[in-house]
């Protein structure tokens, strides 16, 4: 069997974006520009480029499924995934920059930290 390619609807689309949104402000995001793409993306659903000195953002949701991965596409769900990488983002850009220092890396995380606080109640 041939596995063919199936468009998104840009119904999902629209779907994706929202829910992003909704994420971004719930983790307290919103000092980012971001932009959204609908287009074809090689193995994966969705995902995010992230520009930390510019404050910037492109999501992009895979407009081109397989169709055997269409059963398996969570539109909410690939959403908050890619809003969580927009939370972490900073941390990881600090954590794999080889010339880091201490002090950079606890910045970031008490950043991470600090938005946490929020989100979890107890």
């Amino acid at each position: 069997m041939v596995n063919k390619r199936i468009d998104t609807k840009q119904v999902e689309f629209e779907s994706f974006k929202e829910e992003f949104k909704k994420w971004q402000e719930k983790f307290g995001l919103n000092g980012y520009r971001v932009y959204f793409e609908h287009k074809g993306i090689d193995d994966c659903f969705a995902d995010i480029t992230i520009d930390q000195s510019e404050n910037i953002a492109t999501v992009r949701l895979n407009s081109k499924l397989l169709t055997k991965d269409k059963p398996h596409q969570d539109i909410k769900g690939n959403a908050k995934h890619e809003a969580l990488h927009l939370l972490v983002g900073r941390l990881e850009r600090n954590a794999r920059w080889r010339y880091s220092s201490s002090s950079e890396i606890s910045e970031a995380t008490e950043e991470l930290v600090h938005k946490l606080e929020g989100l979890i109640d107890g």
